[in-house]
C-alpha cells in the first residue's frame, strides 16, 4: 500500500502512521526524519539540505523532493510506504506525480480546529520526559510532575498562539490537497475521535476497503 497521511498539526497523524505501519508492515516516512538521516549520512542532497538549515532557511522543495525520491526508490519501500508530512502543498503533490509515484490512498484525519487547540495547548511536559494534559491526563498536583516533583511547562510549539498560526498555515498551504486528491478519487476521510483507539479502528477499517 502506498499511502499519504493528511491532517492538521495535532490531528494524530504520527500515532496513526505507527499503527498503520505495524498492521501492513510498511515503513512510515516522516519528512523530518529522512532529512535528518540524509544529513547524517552526508549524501549530496543531505549536504545541500544542511546548508539551508544552517543558514536558517527553509529547505527548498526540489531538495526535499530529491531526498524523498531517493528514499522511495530504496528496497525498504518496495512493498509500499506511508508518507507523513509530505506533500505539504499542491506544487509538492504535482512533483510527486511527476516522479511517477502512483498513490493508492490519501487518508485525511479530520479534527476541528478548536479540538486541536484544546488538545495541544492543554499539554504539559516535564524535564524528566513525563507528559500530561490538563483535561485528559492531569497530574495529581496542578503544575507539578507526579514522577519527579519538578514544575511542568508548556512547550513553545504547544502555546495557543503558535498552534493557531500553525493551523492557519495548514489551511492555506496543505488543506487544498484534499480537493486535489478527491478529484483523483483516492481521498478517504476519517474523523478523529476523542479516544485514540476509536480513531485507529476507523482508520484501519477504512484502509481495509482500499484496493491496492
Amino acid at each position: 500500500m502506498k499511502l499519504i497521511l493528511l491532517g492538521a498539526p495535532g490531528a494524530g497523524k504520527g500515532t496513526q502512521s505507527a499503527n498503520i505501519s505495524a498492521k501492513y508492515n510498511i515503513p512510515a516516512i516522516a519528512t523530518g526524519d529522512i532529512l535528518r538521516a540524509a544529513i547524517k549520512e552526508g549524501t549530496e542532497l543531505g549536504k545541500s539540505a544542511k546548508s539551508y538549515i544552517d543558514a536558517g532557511k527553509l529547505v527548498p522543495d526540489e531538495v526535499v523532493i530529491g531526498i524523498i525520491n531517493e528514499k522511495l526508490a530504496s528496497e525498504s519501500c518496495r512493498n509500499g510506504f506511508i508518507l507523513d508530512g509530505f506533500p505539504r502543498s499542491i506544487p509538492q503533490a504535482e512533483a510527486l506525480d511527476a516522479m511517477g509515484v502512483k498513490m493508492d490512498v490519501v487518508l485525511n484525519i479530520e479534527v476541528p480546529d478548536e479540538k486541536i487547540i484544546e488538545r495541544m495547548s492543554g499539554r504539559r511536559v516535564c524535564s524528566c520526559g513525563a507528559s500530561y494534559h490538563v483535561a485528559y491526563l492531569p497530574p495529581k498536583k496542578d503544575g507539578v510532575c507526579d514522577k519527579c516533583g519538578a514544575e511542568l511547562y508548556v512547550r513553545a510549539d504547544d502555546a495557543e498562539a503558535t498552534v493557531r498560526n500553525r493551523l492557519e498555515t495548514y489551511h492555506a498551504q496543505t488543506e487544498p490537497l484534499k480537493e486535489y486528491y478527491a478529484v483523483k478519487g483516492i481521498l478517504v476521510t476519517v474523523n478523529g475521535r476523542d479516544e485514540v483507539a476509536d480513531t485507529t479502528a476507523d482508520v484501519l477499517a477504512a484502509l481495509d476497503k482500499v484496493e491496492c
